[in-house]
């Protein structure tokens, strides 16, 4: 199982970006999934998640500003980030719960990262 995510790059102060995480190999189904960033000299932190059912969750900082989807048939992932402010730059990572047949257990995969720098 691969998660592919892309989307960052640079925007300036109140500029927008949309992340997208897809999985690949052979899966069963994804139970929740989520994005989470580390800042330089910080420790990653969780941004949103979201349930394989569509519930949500998300840190403060982000909320009303952020907005986590995703799409079953495709097995991706994405985030709207909106009002985006120099202290959401980082490396922002997915990360998935994935269910793999034959033995159906859940297995926690995460992508390889997608830097987002907000500056003007």
């Amino acid at each position: 199982v691969q998660l592919q995510a892309s989307g960052g790059g640079l925007v300036q102060p109140g500029g927008s970006l949309r992340l997208s995480c897809a999985a690949s190999g052979s899966i069963f189904s994804i139970n929740a999934m989520g994005w989470y960033r580390q800042a330089p000299g910080k420790q990653r932190e969780l941004v949103a998640a979201i349930t394989s059912g569509g519930s949500t969750n998300y840190a403060d900082s982000v909320k009303g500003r952020f907005t986590i989807s995703r799409d079953n048939a495709k097995n991706t992932v994405y985030l709207q980030m909106n009002s985006l402010k120099p202290e959401d730059t980082a490396v922002y990572y997915c990360n998935a719960d994935v269910i793999l047949p034959p033995d159906l257990n859940e297995y926690d995969y995460w992508g390889q990262g997608t830097l987002v720098t907000v500056s003007s």
